[in-house]
This record gives C-alpha cells, sequence and structure tokens, in this order.
C-alpha cells in the first residue's frame, strides 16, 4: 500500500473516532443533565402530595394531623399515622395546601392539639439551592465534559481537525504525470529539471557548494499547466508530493491557517525529501498593508509561511512550489531571494508549443491522414493548453456524433470554431433582410482583409448563428507565429473591424446593433496603440496606461491626469474615424466583388 493510501486511511479513522467520540460524550452529557433534573423532580413528587383545603379540616377534625407549619403560600402538613409511599418506601409522606384566610384556624388546631407554627422564610439559603441544583449543577456538568472533549480532540489536531493540514499526499506512482505529459513549456520545464537533478543527486552540487532553493513560483494565465508542473517535477522525482490549496488555510477562526501551516511542514519535514505544492498562493500570500481590507488570520498564516520557510534546511530535501496568476499581489517578504528564490513563467504556448501540446492530447485519438495539427496551431494563437485538450476532445466527440471512426481535419476545425464562438444555432432562422445584412456585414469584414496587404488571410466566412451570440463570423488564420505587431498592422486591423459596419452603411444606408463587438475590439486597439504603444501623433512615446492582472483580464490603468483622458478620447476617435473612413473607401471601389460574395454567401451559408 502506497504512503498516500497510509495517509489517507488514518486521516479517515481519525476523523471517525473523532467523531464518534465527540457525539459519545455530548449524548452523554445531554442524557446526565436530563437525568439529574428528572431525579430531583420526581423526588419532590414522591415525597409530597398536594390536598385541598377541605380535606386539610377533614384531617384537623379527625385527628390525623400532627404537625401543621404555616407558609406565606402554602400549609405543610404532617399527618400522625405515616402514610405508605408506594415510589419511595420508607421516606414519611407530607401533604401541602394553599393558604386561605381562616381567622379561626389557629382556634382549630389549638382545640384538635395540632403543633402549629408560622416558618421564618430562609431566601438566600432557598435561592441558592435553587440556582445550584438548577443552573449550575447542569452547567458544571456540560463544561466538565466539554473540557474532556477539547483535551481528546487536541491530541488528533484540535476540535474535529480544525488544526489540522489538509494537504494531500502523493507518491510517483499515483501522480502519473512526468515530464513527456507536460507539452509547448521547455524553458519552465528546464528550470524545473535542474531541481529535480538535485533531489536525485544531491552530492554534485553540494560539492562545488551549491544549495537546493528553498521555493520556485510558478507564474502563468490559467490553463497553462502550472499545477501539471509541480505534479509532474514529483513523478519524476520520486518523493512524497504534499498538494495543498492557498484556500484551504483560510477559516474564520484566527489562528487556524498558522496551525494547519505549521502540521503541513511538521508532516513534510518528517518525510523528507519531499515536495510541497501550494496552489493559488495569492489567496493567503496577498500583500499585508493596514487598509480597510486587511485580514488578521490570513496575515498570521502568510507570517507562519515565512517563519517555516526561514525555519527549514534544504539539506534534508525539502522543496516548495507555488503557483499563482496574480504575482503583483503578492507580499514582497514572500518572493525575495531565500524564500521563493526562483520565479518560472508559464506562459501561453508559441507555435511549436501548441503543435507539441496538440501531439500529447492527440496521442489517444485515432485521426486520420487528413489531420495536420500544424494548421490548428496556427489558426489558435492565444490558445493554452487546457483549451487546446479540450479541442482535442471536442474533435472526437464531434466525429462519433457524425457516425465516423477516425478525427477528420474538418471535425478539428468544427472544435475551434465550438471553443471560440460556441455551436451552431440550427434553430434560429432569420428573417432574409436580416441574412442580407449580416451576409454582407461578414463579406465587408473579409474583403477589406483580403484588399490590405498587411492583415492576416481568411480563413472561413460563415452566417450560421453561434450559441455564443455571434450572428456570423470571420476566421482569419496567420501564415506565421508572430509576436510583434507593426503600427500598419494594428491600422489594418482597425479598418477590418470596421468594415462590417461600413458595408452595411453603403449597401443598406443604414446600420444595425451586428458591430457592437467590432467597436469594441477596435476601440481597445485604438486606446492601446495611443496609451502604451506610442504610436499617437500627439502624445509621442509618454505611456498613458500600465496593465494590470497581466496574466488574468490584462485591465489598464490610467496613469495620467482627469485633463489628457478627454484628449486620449479624441485622438482615439480621430484613429476609429480614419480607420471606418478608409473601409468606406475599399469597399466603394469593390462593390461589384462585394455584391458577388454576398450572393454566393446566402446561398452557401459557408465559403471556405
Amino acid at each position: 500500500m502506497d504512503l498516500n493510501q497510509n495517509n489517507q486511511n488514518k486521516d479517515n479513522k481519525n476523523d471517525k473516532k473523532n467523531k464518534q467520540g465527540m457525539f459519545f460524550v455530548l449524548a452523554t452529557t445531554i442524557i446526565t443533565t436530563f437525568l439529574v433534573l428528572g431525579l430531583l423532580d420526581f423526588a419532590g413528587k414522591a415525597t409530597t402530595k398536594e390536598i385541598s383545603y377541605n380535606e386539610f379540616l377533614n384531617m384537623v377534625e379527625e385527628g390525623e394531623v400532627a404537625e401543621v407549619i404555616i407558609g406565606d403560600n402554602q400549609l405543610t402538613i404532617k399527618p400522625k399515622s405515616e402514610t405508605e409511599n408506594v415510589l419511595l418506601p420508607g421516606i414519611e409522606m407530607t401533604y401541602y395546601t394553599g393558604v386561605v384566610k381562616d381567622e379561626k384556624l389557629t382556634e382549630r388546631l389549638d382545640a384538635a392539639d395540632v403543633k402549629f407554627w408560622s416558618e421564618i422564610p430562609d431566601t438566600a439559603s432557598a435561592v441558592f439551592w435553587n440556582i445550584m441544583l438548577s443552573v449550575v449543577l447542569p452547567f458544571g456538568l456540560i463544561f466538565f465534559c466539554m473540557s474532556y472533549l477539547m483535551k481528546k480532540m487536541s491530541k488528533g489536531g484540535g476540535m474535529m481537525g480544525i488544526g489540522k493540514s489538509n494537504a494531500k499526499m502523493y507518491v510517483q506512482k499515483e501522480t502519473g504525470v512526468t515530464f513527456k505529459d507536460v507539452a509547448g513549456q521547455d524553458e519552465a520545464k528546464e528550470s524545473l529539471q535542474e531541481v529535480v537533478d538535485f533531489l536525485h543527486n544531491p552530492k554534485k552540487y553540494t560539492e562545488i557548494g551549491a544549495k537546493l532553493p528553498k521555493g520556485a513560483l510558478l507564474v502563468g494565465p490559467p490553463g497553462t499547466g502550472k499545477t501539471l508542473l509541480a505534479k509532474a517535477v514529483a513523478g519524476e522525482a520520486h518523493v512524497p508530493f504534499f498538494s495543498v490549496s492557498g484556500s484551504e488555510f483560510v477559516e474564520m477562526y484566527v489562528g487556524v491557517g498558522a496551525s494547519r501551516v505549521r502540521d503541513l511542514f511538521k508532516q513534510a519535514q518528517a518525510m523528507a525529501p519531499c515536495i510541497i505544492f501550494i496552489d493559488e498562493i495569492d489567496a493567503i500570500g496577498k500583500s499585508r498593508d493596514t487598509a480597510l481590507g486587511s485580514n488578521d488570520e490570513r496575515e498570521q498564516t502568510l507570517n507562519q509561511i515565512l517563519s517555516e520557510m526561514d525555519g527549514f534546511s534544504t539539506e534534508k530535501g525539502l522543496l516548495l512550489l507555488a503557483a499563482t496568476n496574480r504575482p503583483e499581489v503578492l507580499d514582497p517578504a514572500l518572493l525575495r531571494p531565500g524564500r521563493f528564490d526562483r520565479r518560472i513563467i508559464v506562459d501561453k504556448p508559441d507555435l511549436k508549443g501548441r503543435v507539441d501540446v496538440l501531439k500529447v492530447h492527440s496521442k489517444g485519438v485515432k485521426m486520420d491522414e487528413t489531420v495536420d495539427l500544424e494548421a490548428i496551431a496556427l489558426a489558435t494563437s492565444g490558445a493554452v493548453g487546457s483549451d487546446l485538450a479540450n479541442m482535442i476532445n471536442e474533435a472526437a466527440i464531434n466525429a462519433v456524433k457524425n457516425g465516423r471512426k477516425v478525427v477528420s481535419q474538418s471535425d478539428l476545425f468544427e472544435a475551434v470554431e465550438v471553443v471560440l464562438v460556441g455551436k451552431e444555432k440550427k434553430d434560429r432562422i432569420m428573417k432574409q433582410e436580416e441574412r442580407r445584412i449580416v451576409s454582407y456585414h461578414e463579406v465587408g469584414h473579409a474583403l477589406v482583409s483580403a484588399l490590405q496587404k498587411d492583415a492576416e488571410p481568411v480563413q472561413k466566412i460563415t452566417i450560421v448563428p453561434r450559441t455564443m451570440g455571434a450572428l456570423g463570423y470571420v476566421m482569419h488564420t496567420p501564415e506565421e507565429e508572430k509576436f510583434l505587431n507593426t503600427k500598419a498592422e494594428l491600422d489594418a486591423m482597425l479598418v477590418g473591424l470596421l468594415a462590417g459596419r461600413a458595408a452595411e452603411e453603403i449597401v443598406f444606408d443604414t446600420v444595425t446593433t451586428g458591430a457592437s463587438n467590432d467597436i469594441e475590439r477596435a476601440t481597445k486597439i485604438a486606446r492601446a496603440m495611443v496609451t502604451q504603444y506610442g504610436m499617437s501623433k500627439k502624445f509621442g512615446l509618454m505611456g498613458l496606461e500600465s496593465v494590470q492582472h497581466r496574466y488574468l483580464d490584462g485591465r489598464a490603468v490610467m496613469n495620467c491626469g482627469e485633463a489628457t483622458v478627454s484628449e486620449i478620447d479624441s485622438e482615439v476617435m480621430q484613429m476609429l474615424k480614419d480607420a471606418y473612413e478608409e473601409a468606406k473607401r475599399l469597399l466603394s471601389e469593390n462593390r461589384e466583388a462585394m455584391d458577388k460574395i454576398a450572393e454566393y454567401l446566402i446561398e452557401k451559408e459557408t465559403i471556405t
């Protein structure tokens, strides 16, 4: 049985024992409390009996009363002959009745030779015993049982295991992932390969004086394979691998997260050499400040991680890996050398990387000779590993749906479209006039792209509606991978994006809502040209925006005054106006070609 299974079985047994112990103690406490209160009530009812005032007078006249104690609210009567107590044999029964205004009562008792006296009230004593029996005793029992329960639970990591680490532990044969399963991240693998080699052969590094890095931070957009890389390191190193998410350290109780960190590092040091992997570390590693959004529990957890990273020696072979897509929010103390010594960028794969990723994910998929993975890689610029894996799976599903036993190139392109713009909406029937408008709109995009030398070639034009809201679209496929865009290419993009609206205005002498996404994208490009790329005639090389959350949404934040913002808007407006006029000029000069292509598209719905 492997280490992970043993560890999991122990955790399950401990949790089961904790739950059983807690249930037993709570049940015992509740039952004991009710028993004590019930016995007190039972004893009171078994030794006393209430009678009416008439019955009391009859007992006095018949000479059956020995003593009477006159209280404020009741008369306590002790009979001369012992009444048999059925419930508690051997204990004398007494009677009591309510006080009635009877001026002749003392005369009757004196005539019947009955001893009587008025009770002096002992209020303090009565209240004391009443509180002791009804309040202190039950709560004392509960407190005792809960104290016992807390002591028992603290031995197993706190009550219900609150302070215990929830990290899952894997070993090499269970992760089943090696560097061969990670494609498109050659630089990241190379950096991590050195760490793996150090865990395998520490002597050759220590001889020269090198030390194992304490930590490595994997940074990149979602879906690029950060968690997969961490598992691959464990699979290559053949050492135990503790995996935990940053959010698992955050609790409502202050100090619980720090306790879990201590427990995690204690387990890891006992099993060294090993690897600890903390996914989404930004959940607990955010920069500490005194702002209103600060959180004492999270900061204590972060402080404990910093302390633990300073406290262990790398000679034992303990390595901390962490992953995040928001490195800019992490605390500087966490990122300094000596804690996270390496920052490994796991970025979106390039063309060669996408081809390799597609090859890895298509290993178990049957494909015919028409499949060209490089063409798919060219059409999916900006896609991450999880996107490409999803496309391969969608292509296989599409092939089965169409009754084929192998995947073809058409299935792969259809899968690319499904991931990018959604599935075809075959039940949506547009009016003929709307079909004409959509057709001319898409042909406007495609024709202007073909007429501009700096634009990307067109792969496909369609007017079939898609589930993500597109009534039609044009697919561009670049001839080669590009890492830079020239100003001429960006200008061509603006003209191409606004060409759909230009075609509508030229042909129908009106405009529709169909260009909303085109306008949004064109505005974003034009604004970036002015504020980030230094391509503005007015502002020159001045940086007016900075990008935040680069690996997430890439949102830009203005770095200028309010007066400058209005000037930026004017500049962007002029650039879009010029691009629109250029699009209208190109389409007007090629009106005949546009009409022919649009008629063909209306008839066929799709042109490739």
